[in-house]
């Protein structure tokens, strides 16, 4: 637990928001509920190095589990002090499936970082280019993941956020490191295009500029979705057309296509293959990489090049993808031994890069033709390059790792990473040379990334020499605006470190300028990149005595069509062309129409399997035969029967004192409503259609509008009865039976006009609903939208009239508690549709869900008016005749028995005053008599 605590203090220094989410997810993937015994420290290390010796392709998390001692990937920045800061994105390790973070990459990762920092130091030693001002860099690795690329950009926004300057962290150690947060003034990077469009989506909303080195994907010269966005490198766009003009010189008409899944890789395709159509160039198959899904194993690159083998014809196979993903495809076509079958055209991802042929794969890469963005090496890089040795370069935390990694030695005590175990028994002396002898070559793009300091630089220059009247940062530069910096960036035109003139597109791409290179043995053994044509203003020119193919076949083969598309495959003409055409596989829910056309199903309609056709989504709606139907139409008879027992028990003891005290009238009207609302089960049930849906529309409001009328009619009654009797001896006005029927029909007709005017408004349809775009439901329209709820506002609201006036009355005597029942029938009710209406919102694409809780929730309501109301009246006729009898009769049973006590004119046993027992009688007497009920024939009955 103390290393534990020492990992969470060193990321709580380093880490924004989301990675301490990540961290988080780490610590529990660490929690092993396998207690591990307690050895020495030598002897842990030990079974780190065993575990990891016995499977290096394990998850680093495993090394965690016996040892938590090695944190990977670790947090760092390559930073620069300055007046002002420029963030960076660069792929200083490759992506992997475990660790996050894979193997260092020297070109494009430490030689484009030290690119950075070497144009820094040349801007920087220039004391009148800026003057009185340093520039300083902040520098993060992305990995080459987009989400990973992401939580590190989040450092550059803190600024933006928040001028707090820093933090301070208390440490096991005792130790205090600071956490400062830079305002970042503009960012260089990222490399791939995934990882650059992720980080403008985040630096747009803070107006910080981006310039990219690498990025080259054609949605990135959007202006409206990337407005703060530029790069030095000219848009895939204009690749595509260099890639074209290099296909149409060798006349080839028939090639296939291999991508990397990601931005990058679909959107440079797709300009090529649009353009592909225009010139009558057949595809006969295009392949992916698994980009997103992290570095593809062997057997998925193998899997591509069986697949390419099967098209023989098209022996020109386009390579859109990074130098791993071609490294990977080299691989296999090595392992097939197909060495001599397939001429290349390759994109910028992997041109003049070394690692493809790494491994004895020269002769699979020979004959290859690759385009790059028009750069020139940058003179002095080389010498300081390697002069750099880690005890000169700290500001570069990668660099210790970089030199174990090219040396093949690990550093006695840096840390332990899954890249330098094996390398634990060649320690590293930090005297090593790096040379080319060695395998250095600097990497032939690195001009980009010193054109995209440098155009930071004179946007800055450019800046001060119009706001500042003074060397060094003036208050009218502090902060910089993230707008008026980018309106500076877009007009900057310098001479680069190369001596080539720079500047942005109107849309901020980089020009359109491009070297042809042709990797071809140049003697016996010995391979490289040979520069063999320009592509210029969208004119291609090609050497053809430096293009070569192979040492002993100079000449080209020829690439021509054509071949069959696959089922679901439309094929699409190529215009001059009969025999080619380019396979386009139809989107998921388009079927074929014909060989030429791919039409998308309609509505409620999916593809067939052959994809020829469509067919209609069977709708589902709650039928009778179903568990959910069946158990809400079993409750629901359950509820009528005994509603008709009640109606029938009332019927037969009409005249008793129990059903009379009641209220028979109001009583036989809220069995009716109760009768309603079991009933509304059948017709939600039903299979939908207009009359059914217009019934459910109608009938919901009125069923309980006619439940909570009756109710609030009694208990409106009772309050005014005891409150009458209270101050007066005259009897209250409209307590009559026939009143309050009359009072109970015109709330129960209010409901009936807004339920008309409701159906008027929004007519009842029963419509086929698509969830989602492979399902159907047959539904009412108003289940749908949720106007099915809109019905029952007005019951609602009687309902809590209702509770309103059961809380009101809820003190009255015992003897006339039927008030109380009435509390308790509201209560319950209350609570039954608190429950409901949350379930029945949340369940729309749930119809049997959310029919079945509605028709619950309203036989609900029903049983509880049975359970509540009217059980009590029913257990007193049924099982206490005794209790339901003349007053009379009682009386004379009472004067016979031996133990009858004499009455008296105040009865106080219950803890009222005499006037109070007074004003209870009173309301007795208009209580039983608006009952139809006499007095003296009450007796005890108790309701």
């Amino acid at each position: 637990m103390a290393q534990l605590k020492n990992i969470f203090c060193y990321k709580l220094q380093s880490m924004d928001t989301l990675r301490y989410f990540y961290l988080l997810l780490l610590l529990a993937e660490l929690i092993d509920p396998v207690v591990p015994s307690k050895t020495p420290e030598n002897e842990e290390t030990e079974e780190i190095e065993r575990v990891y010796l016995y499977d290096q392709e394990k998850s680093l998390l495993h090394l965690y589990k016996h040892n938590v001692s090695i944190p990977w990937p670790v947090y760092n920045a390559a930073t620069l002090e300055g007046d002002i800061i420029l963030g960076g994105l660069v792929m200083a390790h490759e992506r992997h499936d475990d660790y996050i973070c894979g193997h260092i990459l020297e070109q494009p990762g430490i030689q484009a970082l030290e690119a950075i920092l070497y144009t820094v130091d040349l801007i920087n030693s220039n004391e009148t280019f800026l003057p009185g001002i340093k520039l300083g860099v902040h520098v993060l690795d992305d990995c080459d993941k987009d989400t990973y690329g992401l939580e590190q950009s989040v450092d550059f926004i803190r600024g933006a956020i928040s001028n707090i300057g820093a933090g301070e962290v208390n440490c096991q150690d005792d130790s205090e490191r600071s956490v400062s947060y830079k305002t970042i003034t503009g960012v260089v990077g990222a490399a791939s295009s995934i990882n650059s469009i992720q980080t403008a989506n985040l630096l747009k909303l803070f107006k910080i500029p981006q310039i990219s080195y690498w990025s080259t994907s054609p949605d990135l010269s959007n202006r409206e979705r990337f407005e703060y966005f530029s790069r030095t490198v000219p848009s895939d766009y204009y690749q595509a057309q260099a890639m074209i003009e290099i296909i149409i010189h060798f006349n080839w008409t028939y090639i296939s296509i291999v991508h990397e899944d990601s931005n990058y890789g679909v959107q440079g395709i797709a300009a090529f293959t649009e353009l592909a159509k225009q010139y009558g160039i057949c595809i006969a198959l295009t392949e992916k990489f698994p980009k997103d899904d992290g570095q593809g194993n062997e057997e998925t690159y193998i899997q591509i090049v069986e697949n390419l083998l099967e098209k023989k014809s098209a022996r020109v196979v386009i390579v859109y993808g990074s130098e791993q993903d071609c490294a990977g495809l080299m691989g296999a076509v090595k392992t097939l031994n197909r060495s001599v079958h397939f001429v290349w055209v390759g994109s910028d991802g992997w041109s003049n890069r070394q690692l493809p042929a790494l491994g004895n794969k020269e002769d699979i890469l020979e004959g290859a033709i690759t385009v790059q963005p028009l750069a020139e090496p940058i003179e002095g890089f080389d010498e300081y390059f390697k002069n750099l040795h880690p005890e000169n370069n700290t500001r570069n935390p990668w660099f210790r790792e970089f030199w174990e990694d090219f040396f093949d030695c690990k550093f006695p005590n840096s840390t332990l990473t899954p890249n330098n175990i094996e390398y634990r028994h060649n320690p590293c002396t930090g005297h090593e040379v790096i040379s080319a002898e060695r395998g250095y070559e600097q990497d032939g793009q690195l001009q980009f990334v010193a054109d995209a300091v440098l155009a930071f630089a004179y946007a800055i220059k450019d800046m001060h020499r119009d706001k500042c009247e003074q060397p060094g940062p003036c208050r009218k530069m502090q902060p910089i605006k993230g707008n008026e910096l980018l309106q500076y960036l877009r007009k900057v035109s310098f001479s680069g470190i190369t001596g080539d003139t720079f500047e942005f597109m109107e849309n901020g791409d980089g020009p359109p300028r491009y070297k042809i290179m042709n990797y071809k043995q140049t003697s016996p053994g010995k391979y490289g990149y040979v520069e063999a044509g320009r592509y210029i203003e969208q004119t291609l020119d090609l050497d053809m005595g430096v293009l070569q193919y192979r040492l002993d076949e100079p000449e080209y083969p020829p690439s021509i069509c054509s071949s069959p598309c696959d089922s679901g495959e439309k094929k699409s003409m190529i215009e001059g062309e009969k025999c080619c055409w380019v396979c386009i596989p139809c989107a998921r829910y388009e079927f074929l129409e014909d060989e030429y056309t791919c039409a998308e199903c309609g509505d409620g309609m999916l593809p067939n399997e052959t994809m020829t056709g469509c067919y209609e989504i069977l709708a589902i709606h709650l039928e009778y035969g179903s568990v959910w139907a069946i158990v809400s139409i079993s409750f629901a008879t359950f509820g009528i029967i005994l509603t008709c027992a009640v109606v029938v028990l009332f019927i037969k003891y009409n005249d008793t004192p129990v059903v009379k005290a009641s209220g028979r009238e109001l009583s036989y009207v809220l069995l009716l409503g109760v009768f309603m609302c079991f009933a509304m089960t059948y017709l939600l049930v039903a299979k939908p259609s207009h009359i059914i849906c217009g019934a459910q529309k109608f009938m919901i409001g009125i069923s309980f509008a006619t439940c909570y009328a009756a109710l609030m009619i009694k208990t409106n009654r009772i309050a005014r009865i005891f409150n009458s009797g209270k101050t007066s001896a005259k009897r209250p006005s409209y307590i009559s039976p026939q009143s309050q029927l009359v009072f109970t029909a015109v709330l129960v007709g209010i409901q009936v006009i807004i339920s008309t005017a409701f159906v008027i408004a929004s007519p009842p349809q029963g419509i086929r609903h698509y969830p989602s775009r492979e399902e159907a439901q047959l539904v009412c329209k108003s289940f749908v939208d949720t106007s099915f709820m809109l019905g029952l506002a007005y019951p609602i609201f009687l309902m809590i009239l209702c509770t309103l006036y059961a809380i009101k009355t809820r003190k009255i005597p015992e003897a006339f508690n039927e008030a109380k029942f009435i509390g308790f029938t509201m209560y319950t009710t209350c609570i039954i549709w608190l429950a409901f209406i949350p379930i029945y919102l949340t369940t729309a694409n749930n119809i049997q869900v959310r029919i079945t809780t509605t028709c619950f929730s309203i036989s609900l309501s029903g049983l509880v008016v049975l359970a509540c109301l009217f059980s009590p009246k029913v257990y007193i006729v049924l099982f206490r005749p005794e209790r339901n009898k003349p007053q009379g009769k009682i009386l004379q049973s009472k004067r016979k028995s031996p133990h009858a006590r004499p009455s008296s004119s105040c009865n106080t046993s219950s803890g009222a005053t005499c006037t109070e027992t007074v004003e209870i009688n009173r309301a007795s007497r208009h209580y039983y008599r608006g009952n139809t009920l006499r007095p003296e024939d009450a007796g005890e009955v108790r309701l």
